[in-house]
């Protein structure tokens, strides 16, 4: 794939434009006024909104999709195109053509574009340019990326930086994965999945913590720190939480953070409250205290994410207060602990965990929410096959925080199942460390289940990256119904 990167006006086109990373990128680029299309499988409100900003849409993967950009002539030798999606300007260029590591080489419309010379480029080249093209902060790391990133965005945007924002998650307070601002700074959350983190040299560069997670791609987490030591030394400033042994003993960071205060960490804190509510602690830096930060999202895992932010926001040379004020504020990205609604005493929360370290630390603050006596239901769709078979064990242990855990079939992210591990060979793993495990092959019979297993005083903890959450409207909605009925 070519890694050199057109602004200059020529067309970009997204095969699987829908997607959260693809999509966040796709729309800074048509909110910039460049000219951007794209294919996608299945419409959805991610779609539907570039198509509001100019963006044209295919509604399909095909290499038809491609001919709107080769040459016609007319028999009088004048250059026409029989659609007009894009400008008069630029319909006759030839488009470069942004792919995710999830289309391969036997995409048609990937095969049309290599055969009609368009110029590909994998999505993080884009990320990759637009982080040299902005003063650029850069959030990577094995978990807490999204939130970590999001509330990062949040700060500046709040203390009226105005920075152009990248994320992987859906935020509230932009209305999506990504806006364009007007400043030169740039907020980017910064994949390690595929290996392309090392393409990325930011102005600061944040690592949150550091384990395999994706043995799809690796074989062994010192595959994982290579590449993370690669992405450090393209860093001007590198911003760390040495409460991750792999980042403390492997890195050097520029600044660095923890929630222990006997560390020689820069950014320290004390006094620290987890509620039901939020969490309040006491801020140092390099031993002075700066003040009393709140945040509304749980657990330690959020307070870490919160003290990379501060740090951030200290090293662009915001006060404490301007930076208090805008965590206090900010509400968490979608599918990270998100409130779906409450019906018949039941609460749903969605989540995007699928790391056994992420389960935990979920289920943890699921915990910390719950009221005396409240069942926290667990319901996990378990994602690659990959993942559920190298982390078995870490899997098994995962889950004790939960009063019952569900769980459904492996979703398999596109990967080949090869018959190694089932979503029902988790469940008995499972239940060999848990009292409480159910199995439940599909989400219409995990649907049915949990509408006659939930009960009134539950916290149902929706697990998993994959399409678990798309139930829990249909239970919601279920769930209604004999209320209408009786209203």
């Amino acid at each position: 794939m070519s890694n050199s990167v057109d602004f200059g006006g020529r067309p970009f086109h997204f095969i699987g434009i829908g997607g959260i990373g693809m999509s966040a990128l796709a729309y800074v680029l048509a909110k910039r006024q460049l000219p951007v299309s794209g294919s996608d499988l299945r419409p959805n409100h991610i779609t539907r909104k570039l198509e509001s900003i100019g963006a044209y849409i295919f509604g399909r993967q095909d290499a038809s999709n491609l001919e709107f950009f080769r040459p016609q002539v007319s028999p009088n030798g004048v250059l026409l195109n029989p659609q007009e999606p894009l400008s008069n300007a630029t319909k006759s260029a030839l488009p470069q053509v942004i792919c995710s590591t999830a289309i391969n080489t036997n995409n048609l419309e990937y095969k049309a574009a290599l055969e009609l010379g368009c110029p590909i480029l994998h999505r993080s080249d884009v990320l990759a340019a637009l982080i040299t093209d902005y003063y650029s902060i850069a959030v990577a790391g094995t978990h807490g990326k999204t939130t970590t990133s999001s509330m990062i965005g949040f700060m500046l945007l709040e203390a009226g930086l105005d920075p152009t924002i990248i994320v992987g998650g859906e935020v509230n307070a932009w209305e999506g994965n990504a806006r364009l601002g007007q400043s030169r700074y740039l907020v980017a959350e910064a994949d390690e999945s595929d290996g392309s983190l090392v393409k990325h040299a930011p102005e600061i560069g944040i690592i949150t913590n550091i384990e395999l997670d994706h043995p799809d791609h690796y074989d062994t987490l010192e595959e994982v720190v290579d590449t993370f030591q690669k992405f450090a030394a393209g860093c001007k400033t590198l911003i760390c939480s040495i409460d991750c042994a792999t980042v403390r003993e492997r890195l050097k960071p520029t600044i660095s953070y923890s929630l222990h205060s006997d560390t020689e960490a820069d950014y320290t804190v004390t006094n620290i409250d987890y509620r039901s509510d939020g969490t309040t602690a006491l801020v140092w830096e390099k031993g002075k205290a700066l003040g009393v930060l709140k945040l509304r999202l749980l657990s330690r895992h959020n307070l870490s994410n919160a003290l990379a932010a501060v740090a951030v926001g200290r090293a662009l040379g915001l006060e404490f207060g301007e930076i208090a004020k805008g965590i206090a504020t900010f509400e968490g990205a979608r599918r990270r602990f998100e409130f779906r609604g409450e019906v018949n005493g039941i609460t749903f929360i969605d989540d995007y965990a699928h790391h056994p370290s992420e389960i935990r630390a979920t289920l943890a603050a699921a915990r910390l929410q719950a009221r005396p006596g409240q069942r926290v239901v667990a319901i996990f769709q378990p994602h690659r096959y990959s993942r559920t078979l190298t982390f078995l064990e870490e899997f098994a242990q995962s889950f004790a925080h939960a009063d019952l855990v569900v769980l459904s079939d492996i979703y398999s992210a596109g990967e080949a199942n090869l018959g190694q591990i089932s979503g029902e060979q988790l469940a008995v793993e499972i239940a060999k460390q848990h009292p409480q495990v159910v199995y439940q092959p599909s989400l219409p019979l995990m649907s049915e289940f949990l509408l006659q297993t939930l009960r009134p005083g539950d916290l149902a903890l929706f697990l998993g990256a994959g399409n678990l959450n798309q139930v829990i409207p249909e239970i919601i909605t279920t769930l209604c119904e004999p209320a209408k009925a009786t209203s």
